[in-house]
């Protein structure tokens, strides 16, 4: 019991840490917390290392050489700093596995924990290393370079850097969870192709917007100070509804091949 109250404690002091440090927003702090409580309840203590390294390598990730990517935060929606919807939007999923994993201990419900973090690092790596190439990124549509920070394109450092981003992910789970090279294998490769789902919803799904005071193309409702006009993508599929549908999506296929492979 008092180890319990001394990891909720360390729950609330890691997302109010966050908060100070600028990494979260006030509703995102909450969200992380309501998160955090999840993980451990599903998973204990081996599930907050795992949430801990996706979120620690992110926030690195998202902090480093943020001054170069100040013009690209210009056309994305939401910037360095989580609020609740992102939170949500890259943890919410494995928090629901974690909930449904401590009423069913089935091998499946860890699978989707593992393969949704394994994909919200893989697609925020490739997002932030990404952008750091010297290259414009091809748009998938197009295949025609297009301005960097742009949903559906790819690079080959953004690529490799989401490779990279799943492999931790399912190495930290392969050495936590014991998992076996099957398991592994699954977690890395679906962790990549959520990354995958997320840049081809992205590219003929997602919303974008332009804005009629500057001419940008922009994930943002305003800027300028003035509403933006929608040009392409459909009602609702903003950048947080993919983050959580590629996640989502990829975890459960993820899953019916565990449960094909029993």
């Amino acid at each position: 019991m008092i180890v319990t109250i001394i990891i909720v404690i360390f729950i609330l002091l890691g997302s109010a840490s966050g908060y100070q440090s600028k990494s979260l927003t006030r509703s995102g702090a909450l969200a992380a917390s309501i998160v955090g409580l999840a993980v451990y309840l599903g998973f204990g203590i081996n599930g907050l290392y795992l949430l801990g390294a996706f979120f620690a390598s992110s926030t690195f990730w998202s902090k480093y050489k943020s001054s170069s990517k100040y013009i690209i935060e210009e056309k994305l929606a939401k910037g360095a700093t989580r609020d609740w919807r992102q939170v949500a939007a890259n943890g919410g999923a494995a928090g629901l596995f974690s909930i449904i994993h401590y009423f069913n201990h089935d091998m499946i419900w860890l699978i989707g924990f593992l393969v949704c973090l394994a994909s919200a690092n893989s697609d925020t790596w490739a997002s932030e290393i990404g952008s750091l190439s010297k290259q414009d990124p091809l748009y998938i549509r197009t295949f025609k370079r297009v301005e960097k920070g742009t949903s559906g394109a790819i690079s080959f450092l953004g690529s490799a850097a989401s490779l990279a981003g799943s492999f931790l992910i399912s190495i930290i789970g392969f050495w936590l969870f014991d998992l076996g090279l099957f398991f592994t294998c699954l977690v890395f490769l679906f962790g990549y192709l959520g990354n995958v789902i997320d840049t081809l919803i992205g590219a003929f799904y997602q919303q974008l917007y332009v804005c009629g005071q500057c001419g940008i193309e922009t994930e943002k409702k305003s800027h300028c100070q003035m509403p933006t006009a929608r040009i392409k993508g459909m009602v609702f599929v903003d950048n947080d509804m993919v983050n959580f549908l590629s996640g989502f999506l990829a975890s459960v296929f993820a899953i019916i091949i565990t449960i094909l492979n029993n």
